[in-house]
């Protein structure tokens, strides 16, 4: 079972920045697409950004086009965010996921297999 770790969530205010990471073990990660979601209280989970696997083709949601960047690390089994100008809207719990499923949408929770446990962050203005 493919196990996906997330870290680097905490307290910012509007305007900084902050990296998140996802650790895998398990798998093959270098054949996953990787994609980020966030779910703030009650709403419900939405794309963030996405990356393919060989092409390294990125996806964003409109929200975060242009502050947010989506990368990967495959000698580190490692896909990172990195959050940039955040505002309070970017207050969520953000969660890593991988294993698209073609026939779904790679903006859909429900085309990816496996999940991590999610990271708190937290925007003030």
């Amino acid at each position: 079972q493919v196990q996906l770790v997330e870290s680097g969530g905490g307290l910012m205010q509007a305007g900084e920045s902050l990296r998140l990471s996802c650790t895998a073990s398990g798998g093959t990660f270098s054949s996953y697409t990787l994609a980020w979601f966030r779910q703030a209280p009650g709403t419900e989970r939405d794309f963030v950004a996405a990356i393919s696997s060989s092409t390294n083709i990125l996806y964003y949601g409109d929200s975060v086009k242009g502050r947010f960047t989506i990368s990967r690390d495959n000698a580190k089994n490692t896909v990172y965010l990195q959050m940039n100008s955040l505002k309070p809207e970017d207050t969520a719990v953000y969660y890593c996921a991988a294993n698209r499923l073609s026939r779904y949408s790679r903006t859909s929770p429900v085309g990816y297999a496996y999940w991590g446990q999610g990271t708190h962050v937290t925007v003030s203005s």
